[in-house]
């Protein structure tokens, strides 16, 4: 017998969020469906740049902060911290002397949102965020898409347990508005898309937008990172892997 699953799609941060969870229905899921759908939605409103009142945008202009949003800010910020430290510069959150997180954000949120629905009960959580994924439980298939074949999957990752991250950068999807922070470049060699895994959805995510800015440095420096593994994809269609991938 088919086990019962729980559904939800979120319209968000300008992508889609969509949510399975593998259990029973119980109202204590129900309402941690409702739970995490409104923590994705509060989290654009506090870090959306795009939005006037957010804190993104006060913090550029600037304004204070409502009391109420300065510990999430100060969270972010000190991981947008460690992250420059850690990727040399790849990675920053101030571009041009402009906050912006969005960087980490995205992965951030979806990771809170696939715990909370776990300390609910929920064994097996599938959260993906615009291909930003985090998984609870398994098993699992999750696939990646090739950046070159539309509708057809470069590889995929199969978790037979969790918690794990998956991230994809690159320029694929969206043109390329991948900007390496050091120079203000695209970079002249990066991967045509780079997928990034690991128990954390939000270091996954940001090593893995990091990483595409460093071009053929990205495959090397990925394997000398402790705990997560990587699958690159690059322009002429030649793939390559680094750690336990």
């Amino acid at each position: 017998m088919r086990e019962p699953e729980l559904h939800r799609v979120v319209h968000t941060m300008g992508t889609v969020f969509s949510c399975t969870v593998r259990a029973e229905p119980t109202p204590r899921l129900r309402r941690a469906l409702d739970e995490a759908e409104s923590l994705l939605h509060h989290v654009d409103e506090v870090f959306s740049p795009f939005r006037p009142d957010s804190a993104v945008t006060r913090v550029r202009h600037g304004r204070p902060v409502p009391r109420q949003w300065q510990p999430e800010l100060s969270e972010i910020v000190t991981l947008c911290a460690a992250a420059h430290r850690r990727t040399g510069g790849a990675f920053s959150a101030w571009h041009s002397g402009v906050f912006d997180p969005t960087g980490l954000v995205k992965g951030w949120a979806v990771e809170r949102a696939a715990l909370l629905l776990h300390e609910a009960g929920a064994e097996r959580v599938c959260l993906n965020g615009g291909g930003d994924v985090q998984l609870y439980g398994g098993p699992w298939r999750v696939g990646i898409a090739h950046p070159l074949r539309p509708g057809f999957c470069a590889a995929v990752v199969e978790s037979p347990g969790g918690p794990l991250g998956i991230a994809t950068s690159g320029p694929s999807e969206r043109g390329c508005h991948i900007i390496d922070p050091r120079t203000g470049l695209p970079p002249a060699d990066g991967p045509a898309s780079l997928t990034v895994t690991g128990p954390s959805l939000t270091e996954a995510d940001m090593l893995a937008t990091a990483a595409s800015c460093m071009g053929s440095e990205a495959r090397g420096w990925l394997g000398a990172q402790q705990g997560v593994a990587a699958f690159g994809v690059m322009p002429d269609g030649q793939t390559w892997s680094a750690g336990a991938f």
